[in-house]
């Protein structure tokens, strides 16, 4: 059960927009931006606020980083979605989409390949500002920083292309994995949400494939 804080007006506006600016660039913003916003005379009002929701739990803050924000469980405001109703069987009346819960990718097929598939979900299709193709669970805690979890289903849009900073399902070599993409002049960066995860360096010539881009999560705790 998640527990339910109090909010201000204006720390739920705050809330909201985090959630809004994750869902739809995958970073939270920035002090000076949330001033910008919402009208602030500085960065320090903001901040004022930002600590104030830290304390009822429902954000953490990491030092030391401009975007420096993390949804919590508390605040039940995953990163790219909101709350799920249903996600086993089908609901009469509501607009649903059927997508396939991708397991093990085995290396060098398609990653929709029969095989592949451990189960099919139905979900909401108003939760997801994109329609997503497919689910992925995701293993391990790389993009922890962004509220993405080991043992999260990943909504994802499938997809060969993608812009700097979006949150990419790539292919490299014979490895599946759930990184922010930059593309430099002379290499590809899949850049870790976690202090203690490196970047992965794609060389020129070296095998990789953007397989989807991240439109939507869910917390797996939800659907038992």
């Amino acid at each position: 059960m998640i527990k339910e804080f109090k909010l201000t007006d204006r720390q739920q506006e705050i809330l909201d927009l985090i959630k809004k600016s994750i869902s739809q660039t995958g970073s939270p913003p920035t002090r000076a931006e949330i001033a910008e916003i919402l009208g602030f005379k500085s960065a320090n009002a903001a901040e004022d606020h930002l600590r104030a929701l830290a304390k009822k739990g429902v954000i953490e803050l990491v030092s030391g980083r401009s975007r420096g924000i993390r949804l919590t469980d508390t605040s039940a405001a995953l990163s790219f979605t909101s709350h799920f109703k249903q996600a086993m069987l089908p609901l009469e009346g509501l607009a649903q989409l059927t997508l396939p819960l991708i397991g093990r990718v085995a290396a060098g097929s398609p990653i929709l390949a029969q095989e592949h598939v451990d189960q099919t979900y139905y979900v909401e299709e108003s939760l997801f500002n994109k329609k997503p193709d497919y689910l992925l669970k995701v293993r391990g805690m790389s993009m922890r920083d962004i509220g993405i979890m080991d043992g999260d289903l990943l909504a994802v849009k499938a997809t060969k292309d993608a812009k700097n900073g979006q949150i990419v399902v790539a292919r490299i070599g014979d490895e599946v994995t759930v990184k922010r993409f930059q593309r430099l002049n002379d290499r590809i960066e899949l850049q870790a949400e976690n202090p203690d995860y490196q970047t992965i360096i794609v060389e020129p010539g070296e095998a990789f494939e953007i397989e989807g881009l991240a439109v939507g999560l869910i917390r797996n705790t939800m659907l038992m």
